[in-house]
């Protein structure tokens, strides 16, 4: 018995192993297609039964059913001549290689039992063909490619199963489909994406046919119009994201029907009106972006019954309204808040009970109202997580206040263009995280505090590098490259590392030294002194600030040599010494002499290349040309010993050749020289009446 049950055994997995193995002429065809490629040797396809091979599954008949080959890095075409073969393939997963050529239409619809198309982030074009190839198919991924044209109005008719299309990062064009939520369509659509291409005009109505649809995106287009009213009856939507388009109008109060929103992103648009009273019925609200708009109004009170906020986003509008209305305690998990260029008013210390609060943005803002202050602020448990504190362009008085100094997650603090007064508190440079800190175009005086110059962050020292975590890289933001405009090109959304070190105190009223000290931030990319009165020389130390890329020390009384030291600054791009009292050669190499003179103009003894004025002898040959009665102060030797000669020699002729024409010939020569001389003079006075009013403009 036990005999026959091992036999048994063996027969049975002989006979499943048969059942398993793959069609000799699918092998072929893989092998075929494996040809045609270009690629590194990731595909180890030798045994004999390619059902086992990496990347394929087969169905019980070895029927090939899925080729699962991403980020393998294929390089080649797709053709039907390659995969045309694999009639029973349900699953077709080859993204994030280097693919190119067109999705042919014959290859295309010989798919007919695709469920699962996957060519996204790969070198795919052309035009997409007439229609799916299959009613079976679900899912359609195939973003970040060159494809290009309009989406034929046919391409879903046989999309009856369809749950997910993604098309974004292309070059598509015309309108998008809307008949993709027709009745003969899918009803079980769930995610569309047509976000990233060039889709213009309307949306057109149909969305709302889509009874199932949780994830509609179409931002970056040159979409228009109005929003059609019947995307408010997808009333399972849990994401509208159409930033950076043209669509205008209000947002319908209707946006209440979508209960199940949690992502309302239309940043960049030219939405108007108010923002309904009711939005506090969108209760699961997470992230609300709305950006450059012309929104108005105040915020309505029940936005704080939305409870699961967690980034809102309402820079740049028209918003109004005392916030400290508001009880912003009740959202616990807001970490983004960004009011910036609005019309807002209100004390800051409502905000401050938001415990989960990360990045406060609301530069142009609250203009003109005083820095908030007290000593309840002090002792008060704020802003224990905050990161970024942007209130730049307020015109905010007062001084930098104490409670600042608690804030010991603080990384990026932008306080420019106010009207801050008083000193630079030595207790900035204690906080353990902090590494911009731009304080431009206000009146604070005093000087620069040498304990500016131990902040942990900008100092290089390996334990406390490795303390940092690399949350920077991954904490999103929204930040300015460019001017305060409603631009997209200046505007873009990026981590907290991409903020260069900073250090700004420039168009303040900062005297004494820059001190020593500041060579230890040798992290430092960027130092910004200029348009204050500092004094004394250039720190020699500066040059230990290898990874600056830009040192703006401008418009100041600083005095002396240029370090030779500045030569080593490698990674510069912008410098800046201009109209100070600098003197002697400028230091040479590559960088230093890339500058404009415009660098360097304003120290009138200052010589050397980019400057047009050179440098004197050696000291050697000066010292001997002392006696020649050299000027000093424009390098113009004025040369006397060879005048005295000739002036002997235009004597000594007339003496004997007569008194004829001695009164005449004279007269011309001596005023002749007079003029020469006075040429000198004049040219030598009016560069340093020139340097003088470039030294003393503005």
């Amino acid at each position: 018995m036990a005999h026959d049950f091992l036999l048994f055994l063996l027969f049975s997995y002989i006979i499943s192993t048969n059942i398993h193995a793959c069609k000799q002429t699918e092998r072929s065809s893989l092998l075929s297609f494996a040809s045609t490629l270009s690629a590194p040797p990731l595909i180890n396809w030798t045994s004999l039964d390619c059902c086992h091979w990496k990347g394929i599954a087969c169905d019980q008949d070895g029927w090939v059913t899925h080729l699962l080959l991403p980020s393998k890095g294929l390089k080649g075409g797709i053709s039907r001549s390659s995969l045309g073969n694999f009639t029973h393939l349900t699953h077709l997963n080859l993204s994030h290689n280097s693919l190119y050529g067109s999705l042919e239409t014959q290859f295309f619809l010989s798919l007919n039992r695709l469920e699962f198309l996957d060519l996204s982030y790969n070198l795919l074009s052309g035009e997409l063909p007439l229609s799916l190839p299959s009613s079976n198919i679900r899912i359609v991924y195939l973003s970040s490619n060159y494809f290009h044209g309009a989406i034929p109005s046919s391409f879903f008719q046989q999309a009856s199963n369809l749950t997910s299309f993604n098309v974004s990062n292309n070059i598509f064009r015309g309108s998008v489909p809307s008949s993709i939520c027709l009745k003969h369509s899918s009803p079980f659509l769930r995610l569309l994406d047509f976000s990233s291409n060039v889709f213009n005009g309307n949306l057109a109505p149909g969305l709302g046919e889509c009874s199932e649809l949780q994830v509609f995106r179409a931002g970056h287009n040159n979409l228009s119009g109005l929003l059609p009213e019947d995307i408010y009856n997808a009333t399972k939507l849990e994401e509208i994201s159409l930033p950076l388009n043209s669509l205008r109008g209000a947002i319908s109060d209707k946006i209440v029907n979508l209960t199940n929103l949690a992502i309302l992103d239309l940043y960049f648009n030219q939405f108007s009106g108010e923002l309904t009273f009711n939005l506090g019925k969108l209760s699961k609200l997470k992230f609300v972006t709305l950006d450059f708009n012309n929104l108005e109004g105040a915020l309505p009170p029940s936005l704080m019954n939305c409870t699961n906020l967690i980034e809102l986003h309402l820079g740049s509008n028209n918003l109004e309204g005392d916030i400290s209305m508001l009880d912003f305690s009740r959202l616990s998990q807001l970490t983004k808040l960004d009011l910036r260029l609005n019309n807002f008013t209100g004390a800051m210390k409502i905000l401050m009970s938001s415990k989960s609060l990360q990045a406060l943005m609301l530069s142009g803002s609250f203009e003109g109202e005083a820095m908030p202050v007290g000593d309840d602020m002090v002792h008060f448990d704020v802003f224990q997580n905050l990161r970024l504190l942007s209130m730049a362009y307020c015109q905010l008085t007062g001084q930098i206040p104490i409670w600042l100094s608690k804030l010991k997650n603080l990384e990026i603090l932008q306080l420019g263009f106010n009207q801050i007064t008083g000193p630079i508190p030595s207790w900035l440079g204690t906080l353990p995280r902090l590494f911009y800190i731009s304080l431009q175009n206000n009146q604070i005086s005093g000087e620069f505090p040498k304990q500016l110059c131990r902040l942990p962050r900008l100092i290089y020292e390996p334990n406390i590098a490795s303390q940092m975590d690399d949350t920077s890289y991954k904490f999103e933001l929204p930040f300015f490259l460019g001017p305060i405009i409603s631009n997209p090109s200046y505007y873009l959304w990026s981590t907290l590392s991409s903020y260069p070190a900073t250090i700004d105190l420039s168009k303040n009223n900062i005297v004494g030294d820059i001190p020593n000290e500041i060579g230890q931030l040798q992290l430092l990319r960027q130092l910004r002194l200029g348009s204050n009165n500092f004094s004394g020389i250039i720190p020699n130390q500066i040059s230990n600030l290898i990874n600056l890329e830009a040192l703006n020390l401008s418009m100041n009384h600083l005095f002396g040599k240029m370090p030779s030291s500045l030569a080593t600054l490698t990674f510069l791009k912008d410098f800046d010494v201009s109209y100070n009292n600098l003197q002697g050669l400028i230091p040479t190499s590559t960088q230093l002499q890339s500058f404009d003179a415009s660098t360097f103009e304003g120290n009138p003894k200052l010589c050397g290349a980019p400057l047009p004025n050179k440098c004197g002898r050696p000291n050697k040959v000066a010292d001997e040309d002392n006696n020649n009665n050299k000027d000093e102060d424009n390098g113009h030797q004025l040369p006397w010993f060879n005048i005295f000669v000739v002036l002997g020699f235009i004597v000594g002729f007339w003496a004997v050749c007569g008194s004829l024409v001695i009164n005449s010939t004279w007269r011309y020569t001596y005023f002749r020289f007079i003029d020469n001389t006075q040429d000198s003079l004049y040219v030598m006075i009016t560069g340093h009446i020139i340097a003088m009013k470039r030294r003393f403009r503005g």
